[in-house]
């Protein structure tokens, strides 16, 4: 079971991996010397003709040989170290890199647990798999032609009938693997199911209790793990069973050798010091390989995670991803856009032009598609029909890098990371002088210092925002585009990043606002009013007022809400 692939990948570790089979190697060639002494000793002592300079020797060469295995296997662990932390460090990096170049559409061809899983779950697999399967591998195939060259001179029957029998014991494993192929390759998918429900329950188990679906829940989890259960006790048996057929083939062929070797010195075919030589060397024949075979599960599983690794590696990505963005005059064209989720229409038809450094409003009730228009902008999702130009080049010919840069996403759940509040900026920028500037025009008076914890649970609604506003700002990007950035905030800091937005517009930035409150964008050069996925008014506010269509109808709804609400607080 050696993938060629993943020799090819991780070359860097070969010569690690080379080492750590040497070590061993030379660690039996060490054990067999040692039994050579310890036969020459007490065939001395029965043949009465051990002195005290014969034991000095021993004992000092025994030490010696003591002190050289444990050398051999400190620095057999120090290979298996290093070459394991090359394997984690290599296949990591691919996994990012390759992450890097899918870019924010990843979520399209592989789920975020599936991911995380493969990168943490799956390496760990492979790392066991290389830094301890392999080696094992080419030292059982090395210490039995090692011991057989060195036995055959002694008596080439014993040592002949010893090689015999050690090729039983791969043939067992790979006729265990035919079977345990299929079950391993179903425990691993059914274990990444397991997690993928797991992480959906938990970041959305406040959700499943407001709604009192918790329990339903529960119970489909405890389904999935009592699958998990049945099939993590096939595997086990699956295991147990091959260690018993491989104990009673290693076992065996040792009997056996330790019998053909007493029957050859019965007929004086070779003399007490041999026969306990190949008493003492029997087992080792057999020993290598029965290690093997206990390394024979860690094997299947890592080839499993290696198919999906590799499966993961070979997602096709767009090679027509050429083109860079200017930094000034970003004008965005888009033609006939239409978009589905599972066949669901989101989009239908849209088209719209919007010119460099202008202010624009994409409106509309919830539903109606004005999120997914701005994730389709940031890349997130490649599968749209029609087209979309940033400065005359096509969206899907755009590096990521190059798109990222220019354009920047504020949506109203931006991620705020656990660390201090400096960590959070320098995800834009590192300049200290720059990041005050940014809190102070979010107005957010918190310390470069300050600790955030884990969910941002320390900050309120308004704080977190501004926080991201403040990042947002450090990006320095030529198009904003603001996702309901200022809903699920309190007023004044709803005020508050309403106003830094229209500075970045009055700047000269090309800024896309997206909100369900329509008086924020009474002073936007152009609105889009859409429904059911479709662009239904398009005009500033004072020409939509005018026509008295969809964006008067929910205007003046909001309006008296708003007047209604008033009213309630005074009373």
């Amino acid at each position: 079971m050696i993938k060629k692939r993943l020799l090819q990948l991780l070359q860097d570790s070969k010569k690690y991996l080379v080492l750590q089979v040497l070590c061993q190697w030379l660690i039996l060639i060490d054990q067999i010397i040692f039994i050579f002494l310890l036969t020459s000793l007490i065939d001395s002592f029965a043949n009465k003709t051990l002195t005290q300079k014969h034991l000095f020797i021993f004992i000092i060469t025994s030490l010696f040989l003591l002190l050289l295995r444990y050398f051999l296997n400190s620095k057999q662990t120090q290979y298996s170290y290093l070459s394991c932390k090359e394997v984690k460090l290599t296949l990591r990096e691919k996994i990012y890199t390759k992450l890097l170049a899918l870019g924010s559409s990843y979520k399209e061809k592989i789920g975020s647990s599936s991911l995380m899983q493969l990168a943490i779950e799956g390496v760990e697999q492979l790392e066991t798999y290389y830094g301890k399967y392999l080696p094992q591998l080419f030292y059982s195939l090395l210490a039995p032609l090692t011991l057989f060259i060195i036995l055959s001179f002694i008596n080439f029957k014993s040592a002949l009938i010893l090689l015999i029998f050690v090729p039983l014991i791969p043939i067992s494993i790979v006729l265990v693997q035919k079977f345990a192929k299929k079950i391993l390759a179903k425990y691993l998918g059914i274990y990444m199911s397991l997690g993928d429900h797991f992480l959906d329950d938990l970041q959305g188990l406040n959700t499943l209790k407001v709604y009192q679906a918790d329990e339903y829940y529960g119970q489909k989890m405890d389904e999935e793990a009592e699958d998990f259960r049945k099939i993590t006790m096939k595997v086990l048996l699956m295991q147990l069973n091959s260690t018993s057929v491989m104990d009673i083939m290693a076992y065996g062929g040792a009997a056996m050798g330790m019998f053909v070797a007493l029957r050859q010195m019965s007929l004086g075919n070779v003399n007490l010091r041999e026969c306990l030589i190949f008493i003492f060397l029997a087992a080792e024949f057999f020993l290598p390989m029965r290690i093997l075979g206990s390394y024979f599960h860690i094997a299947m599983n890592g080839m499993s995670a290696s198919d999906r690794i590799f499966e993961f590696l070979d997602i096709e990505e767009d090679d027509k991803q050429t083109n860079i963005l200017d930094y000034d005059s970003i004008n965005i064209e888009i033609k006939d856009l239409s978009f589905k989720y599972d066949q669901k229409e989101t989009l239908n038809n849209i088209s719209l032009n919007i010119k460099p450094k202008s202010f624009v409003a994409l409106v509309g009730e919830s539903g109606c598609g004005k999120s997914t228009l701005a994730n389709i902008l940031m890349a997130k999702h490649n599968n749209y029909e029609g087209s979309i130009l940033f400065q005359n080049k096509e969206l899907k010919t755009i590096k990521k890098e190059s798109l990222y840069q220019r354009v920047c996403l504020l949506a109203h759940d931006s991620f705020i990371f656990k660390g201090s509040v400096e960590e959070n900026l320098a995800v834009a920028c590192n300049d200290t002088e720059k990041m005050k500037q940014a809190l102070s025009l979010a107005q957010l008076d918190l310390d470069l210092n300050y600790q955030i914890e884990e969910g941002a649970s320390n900050l309120s609604g308004g704080q977190r925002q501004r926080l991201a506003l403040a990042r947002a700002l450090l990006h320095d990007s030529g198009v904003y585009i603001f996702d309901e950035a200022s809903s699920n905030v309190d007023i004044e800091s709803e005020a508050l990043i309403m106003q830094v937005i229209k500075d970045l517009a009055k700047q000269g930035k090309t800024i896309i606002l997206i909100s369900h409150r329509l008086a924020n964008v009474i002073d936007t050069d152009q609105i889009y009013f859409m429904q059911e996925g479709q662009i239904k008014e398009e005009g500033n506010h004072q020409e939509l007022i005018k026509n008295k269509s969809y964006y008067y109808e929910l205007y003046q709804t909001q309006a008296e809400l708003e007047s209604y609400g008033k009213q309630n607080e005074k009373a």
